[in-house]
């Protein structure tokens, strides 16, 4: 098979993947807003959130993550000097991390198919950035190629982390005047 076909499914299969990892955890934080609202309605809330992310979990995100692996092997297998790289190297650091961003997310199901409630709301919107900060990380790699640029990548990464932290901060203060209005 055509070497750019293999690359092009794993590209689809990665943002697939990124997709799936960015609305489970939508689906975590709308799981445990629920739990605030009144028996019936959270009831149903929670109940729907559960199905919704057990789909989206297991007929999207797994697969996704394991076929862009078994594309990034292939392409690995069929480019072997890509290894030697240092800005592969960097990127498969980053996957590796995607790796264990993905097996926490996994945690952090199991618990809420239980209704164990662990993290607010709030930690679970800081956790969701996780996921942005590793794809600009792994993107930018890719596109420039250069494991030297990633120190300065790394760089942009903690001050985009940094403004994501403060706009969900002003969304957190904003929101909760709103709610707050909206009882009085």
């Amino acid at each position: 098979m055509n070497f750019l076909y293999i690359k092009a499914l794993h590209i689809i299969f990665v943002i697939t993947w990124f997709a799936g990892l960015f609305y489970m955890v939508r689906l975590f934080i709308y799981h445990v807003e629920a739990d605030k609202k009144e028996a019936t309605a959270k009831e149903i809330l929670q109940t729907q959130y559960k199905l919704m992310s057990k789909r989206l979990w297991y007929i999207i995100t797994w697969p996704s993550a394991i076929l862009a692996s078994i594309f990034a092997f292939w392409m690995l297998w069929l480019q072997p000097e890509y290894l030697s790289m240092g800005w592969m190297q960097v990127k498969l650091s980053f996957v590796l991390g995607l790796y264990f961003y993905h097996v926490s997310c996994q945690r952090i199901y199991n618990q809420l198919q239980k209704n164990n409630i662990k993290y607010s709301s709030f930690k679970l919107r800081i956790w969701n950035e996780v996921a942005t900060i590793l794809l600009f990380a792994i993107v930018f790699l890719v596109v420039l190629k250069s494991s030297i640029s990633w120190i300065w990548g790394v760089v942009g990464i903690v001050l985009f982390g940094i403004l994501l932290m403060l706009s969900i901060r002003l969304y957190k203060t904003i929101r909760e005047k709103r709610d707050w209005e909206d009882e009085i």
